[in-house]
């Protein structure tokens, strides 16, 4: 009985990896976010499982029911649409609640979005945050006043519709002037990456319709230089 938690690709689908392929086979049941997506992707790979639905508007009701199921000697594969599941994702509460019951979790290494869009952002890479989805009322204000000082640079996901409004109140918290890049499609056809200050990025998108998953990543404030010490003669 065991509980896998495995990543499927973000975009391209040679991406997925051979371990990946061999858990998907070996499992008794797949848990997708959405089953047409997911079914998909195993139709591609010549995969033909057993698939139940998990997601956001039901995970509360399937975790007992899941953890339950494996319990009695069930192997379950945990997918999502795309990506790494529990990451900004509602996987996490299964994940939880197995352990708490004693099942064994097993995690594999594959794509998520944040990373490359970190590392070809240009910022610094070697301390970051990641923040995920900001709250869309309630909370975002003061989130964003929270992340004020961080110093850290700052991973952001944001639907398409909200980006310019998201890149605005970013400029109006963190200054024009910081540096933003925006990764969108990432490992699609159309991937596209757009670097500078807020200002600029702004710019660039304003007007235009914006399509795919968002990924923003943001500078940090700049580390203020110590003043230097002062020698009496």
């Amino acid at each position: 009985m065991k509980l896998y938690i495995v990543p499927t690709p973000i975009g391209n689908l040679e991406d997925i990896t051979l371990r990946a392929v061999h858990v998907l086979k070996s499992v008794d049941v797949v848990l997708a976010e959405d089953t047409r997506t997911s079914g998909t992707l195993l139709k591609h790979l010549g995969i033909s499982k057993p698939m139940h639905s998990y997601h956001i508007h039901n995970e509360h009701q399937t975790v007992m029911r899941v953890t339950e199921r494996i319990l009695k000697g069930e192997t379950m594969a945990l997918i999502s649409d795309a990506g790494t599941p529990a990451v900004s994702d509602p996987g996490f509460l299964l994940v939880r609640e197995c352990i708490k019951q004693g099942v064994t979790v097993e995690c594999l290494p594959g794509p998520t979005a944040f990373v490359p869009a970190l590392v070809n952002s240009g910022l610094p890479s070697d301390r970051f945050t990641f923040e995920g989805f900001l709250p869309h009322k309630k909370g975002r204000q003061t989130r964003l006043q929270n992340l004020v000082q961080e110093e850290r640079t700052m991973i952001f996901y944001e639907s398409p519709h909200r980006l310019v409004k998201a890149l605005q109140q970013f400029a109006e918290y963190f200054g024009k002037e910081r540096q933003v890049s925006v990764s969108r499609e990432l490992t699609k056809i159309y991937e596209e990456n757009v670097r500078g200050t807020l200002e600029e990025v702004i710019a660039y998108f304003s007007g235009k319709t914006v399509k795919g998953e968002i990924v923003i990543v943001l500078a940090g404030k700049a580390e203020e230089k110590k003043k230097s010490e002062k020698y009496e003669d």
